[in-house]
């Protein structure tokens, strides 16, 4: 385990990694963003994410990883849900191709599939559930939501997953950025992931205190 590490993000995703850093170092006095390390690189076991919800998913990863850690352990599960899709990928947004993580096959095959929707039943929201699993049994999990539509091309390269093809609501009046085309202090400000993780941060202050 890396020197100084408090607290362990359940996930591979480097993208994550950062944005949540980020996120904390923010919202926790004397956080440091070193005090975040990732699960990626560290002898951990397998965790099959069998769970059809967003938070069963999340709350499975962090328990998992808190038990064989002795670590503070967080971890989401996110998604988008896309209104006349019935709400998916939904919780299998990353292996919506069939490759997990595969985010330029997950995007071809949703523009595939929304081909012929026109715009104003392109409506669509990014959900995350975020889970705060501590080794003295403290459970916390909360969850968040970005409202918006989907293009019919992607626009923008920062971000990762479907953030090309998606367009937030909450900007302000006259712009239409995709999520990839924001910042990432402007995307944190109004993310699924962001507003899910501010909601623990409280928690975890505490654990760490």
């Amino acid at each position: 385990m890396p020197a100084g590490a408090r607290v362990i993000i359940a996930s591979h995703n480097q993208g994550k990694l950062r944005e949540l850093q980020r996120i904390l170092a923010e919202m926790i006095p004397g956080f440091e963003e070193t005090m975040l390390v990732s699960a990626a690189g560290l002898e951990l076991p397998d965790v099959v994410e069998d769970q059809v919800t967003f938070e069963g998913n999340a709350l499975l990863k962090a328990r998992t990883v808190a038990a064989a850690t002795g670590l503070v352990a967080v971890a989401d599960d996110s998604g988008l849900a896309v209104d006349v899709l019935g709400g998916s990928p939904g919780f299998l947004s990353a292996r919506w191709s069939g490759r997990h993580g595969d985010d330029e096959a997950n995007n071809d095959l949703l523009l595939a599939q929304m081909g012929d929707i026109p715009a104003e039943h392109r409506a669509a929201r990014f959900v995350c559930a975020a889970a705060l699993v501590a080794p003295d049994g403290t459970e916390v999990i909360e969850r968040g939501e970005m409202p918006g539509r989907l293009l019919t091309e992607r626009r923008g390269t920062n971000g990762f997953g479907y953030d090309p093809l998606f367009v937030p609501e909450d900007q302000p009046a006259g712009q239409a950025r995709s999520a990839a085309e924001l910042s990432s202090e402007e995307k944190d400000a109004i993310s699924h992931r962001g507003k899910a993780f501010r909601a623990i941060a409280g928690d975890l202050a505490r654990l760490l205190a």
